[in-house]
């Protein structure tokens, strides 16, 4: 998916674990089919899962961000009531493998790519108990670290002008820079709250309907309260997105800038995946699709 990206094998990963990890050598592992872009994820039997990140970079720039996502992840895990992974252990580099990786707690479930709960009023309601109950933590005075989405939407400027140059030809560009040009002129009010910050289907477990767990939740951390609104659009049908919306009192402000957020993030799947990840690029495509309908 990434011109950078580090290959990880099944006898890579055994080969690390015997090496580091002798306790579990003895497990079954086994890659885990994923749409994630960020990391390779494999089980270490039941109960474990290990996370590989897929772009090169320095070792030690590596580890620092999996120690900052375990330590959210960690914070997150106190304030959800509903399952989320929770940090195990680091492993080091070797075995063909030049980075740090990560062990963490093994959640069960469907995701919702393939148990697509867009019509269901209940999942809508836990969703928004979700959100709520993070924006309900204290910040600390933790502020938005101003890396990627969640600051000011006019400063992603240069990005948008990227991914209309790269979606001629597959979308509508000249439509879809009309509503940016809406969408970066919306101000921002509101306090910084603790989201997600990545709220879309690969990222959510669903059983029979309801919402069973939330995965990658090593970007928990401050943001624009409108953040976790893409999951409005990401992931909900008309009906249950105002069921989202009335759950958590969203004023009009807020509710554009989340598919704000939303729209962001979609104009840069469809294109940036339309090769390498097929299903992230027809979510981006879906989630337009949505907003231009709203």
């Amino acid at each position: 998916m990434h011109d950078d990206q580090v290959d990880v094998t099944t006898e890579t990963v055994a080969s690390l674990i015997q090496q580091q990890f002798p306790q579990w050598k003895g497990e079954a592992i086994r890659p885990v089919p994923s749409t994630g872009t960020v990391n390779a994820i494999f089980r270490i039997g039941n109960d474990l899962s290990a996370r590989f990140p897929l772009r090169l970079v320095d070792a030690a720039e590596a580890l620092a961000v999996l120690e900052q996502e375990a330590e959210a992840s960690a914070e997150l895990a106190q304030v959800s009531r509903f399952p989320v992974p929770e940090p195990v252990a680091f492993g080091q580099p070797g075995a063909d493998y030049p980075m740090p990786w990560a062990v963490q707690t093994w959640l069960p479930g469907t995701i919702a790519f393939d148990a697509d709960p867009s019509t269901s009023d209940a999942f809508a309601e836990d969703l928004a108990a979700f959100i709520a109950a993070l924006r309900d933590v204290e910040t600390r005075g933790r502020l938005f670290s101003g890396e990627g989405r969640g600051g000011v939407l006019a400063h992603h400027d240069d990005w948008m002008a990227k991914c209309f140059e790269e979606s001629k030809g597959l979308l509508d560009v000249p439509r879809l820079r009309q509503v940016w040009s809406h969408f970066r002129e919306l101000p921002r009010t509101a306090p910084d709250v603790m989201s997600h910050g990545d709220l879309i289907p690969g990222n959510v477990l669903v059983a029979g309907d309801r919402l069973s767990g939330v995965l990658d939740t090593g970007g928990f951390g401050p943001a624009d309260p409108a953040l976790d609104l893409v999951s409005a659009w990401h992931l909900l049908e008309p009906g249950p997105r105002e069921v989202l919306r009335r759950a958590l009192g969203s004023d009009d402000l807020e509710w554009e800038r989340g598919k704000a957020w939303a729209f962001e993030q979609a104009m840069g799947v469809v294109w940036y995946y339309v090769e390498t990840n097929p299903t992230m690029s027809k979510m981006g495509r879906r989630t337009l699709d949505r907003i231009l309908e709203s």
